[in-house]
């Protein structure tokens, strides 16, 4: 056999030149154009559906959202495994497909069963959502967001999370390829009731009324339309909130002496969220982002998109406020692999010619 190939070699000396070469040149063609990753994606199709269920024990929560959510999985085209966690106020299932099943096509299978068992979840639960497309290795950078050193005083914990939620995140989540980004640390800001218990009683209201009030003070509804002289125009409701005095001025209840108001109720103030985490940088507190990608994108063509973005979101931060970007970048390891696979060919050529 091996005797054959090389006196079919030997006689076909300028054919095998050729057909070196055009192997050569499609070996790097298709090597240029393979997607970059530090581990192949060994993960079967898998959509993963997320409920909260606030004020459950997971018992309850097994019972009442994981069961029914498994149960309408189960049977469905291509399904092969189901797998779930159940914990308090929060559900988690993975509904994993066959291999040869397209992702996309797994995800509309599974949005087409939610809509049918919504009406057997408990209504007081939050709808059950699709988490975002990841891969296995889906953190591809953490970016952190902080304080220039000397400047702690000029901006607060609030404000840094506000940027990172409102503006850095909206642009990263922009670029293609992107699936998810995630702050983490900071100050979540919200607006805070503070209900003043002697108020309440000396105006014989309950706590639901200041829920209630709460609720529904900042809503905006439509009115429907006003038609004339041929001409229709839109009557709107505003009644969306801006800011604490228009809070304050929400109406508890309507009284022929006067409407009392949230204000004479309570303290409406703007404050820091429940934390149930923390992010430092260097040693000093800071909001981090972690960044994570869709499955087949390209790493190294991502993080450099990425870079772009940060950038020219650098040139327009607040005065007081840096990037840091020396958290974590998977791109290096690509990038090392890659140079020492071309150090070894590279040795290995040299050794053949010599």
């Amino acid at each position: 056999m091996f005797d054959r190939i090389i006196h079919f070699s030997l006689n076909n000396r300028l054919l095998v030149v050729f057909a070196s070469i055009a192997l050569a040149l499609a070996g790097g063609y298709t090597a240029f154009r393979l997607n970059l990753d530090v581990f192949p994606d060994l993960n079967a199709p898998t959509v993963t559906v997320l409920t909260e269920a606030h004020g459950m024990a997971p018992e309850e929560v097994e019972a009442l959202v994981t069961l029914p959510l498994e149960s309408a999985f189960n049977g469905s085209t291509g399904v092969r495994r189901i797998r779930s966690f159940s914990s308090p106020g929060f559900s988690v299932v993975h509904a994993e497909f066959d291999w040869s099943m397209n992702i996309f096509h797994a995800r509309q299978i599974v949005s087409e069963k939610l809509q049918s068992v919504s009406a057997l979840l408990p209504k007081e639960i939050t709808p059950p959502m699709m988490a975002p497309i990841s891969s296995i290795m889906g953190e591809v950078m953490l970016l952190g967001l902080q304080v220039e050193q000397g400047k702690e005083n000029n901006v607060s914990m609030m404000e840094l999370r506000t940027l990172a939620d409102w503006e850095i995140r909206r642009r990263l989540l922009s670029i293609p390829g992107v699936a998810q980004v995630y702050p983490i640390g900071g100050e979540v800001k919200e607006y805070q009731v503070h209900v003043l218990p002697d108020r309440l009683q000396s105006f014989e209201l309950s706590l639901e009324d200041i829920v209630s009030c709460a609720t529904e003070a900042s809503l905006t509804s439509s009115g429907g339309v006003l038609r004339s002289k041929g001409k229709e125009y839109p009557i709107r409701g505003l009644g969306q909130a801006t800011d604490i005095e228009q809070l304050e001025k929400a109406v508890v209840q309507h009284r022929p002496e006067g409407s009392v108001l949230l204000g004479d109720l309570a303290n409406v103030e703007i404050g820091p969220a429940v934390s149930f985490g923390t992010a430092s940088a260097d040693g000093k507190p800071s909001v981090v982002l972690s960044i994570t990608k869709q499955p087949g994108a390209n790493t190294l063509k991502l993080t450099k998109k990425i870079e772009e973005a940060i950038e020219e979101m650098s040139s327009r931060l607040p005065p007081g406020i840096e990037f840091q970007k020396e958290f974590f970048r998977q791109a290096d390891f690509i990038e090392v692999a890659l140079e020492n696979i071309l150090h070894a060919l590279r040795d290995g050529a040299l050794l053949v010619l010599v």
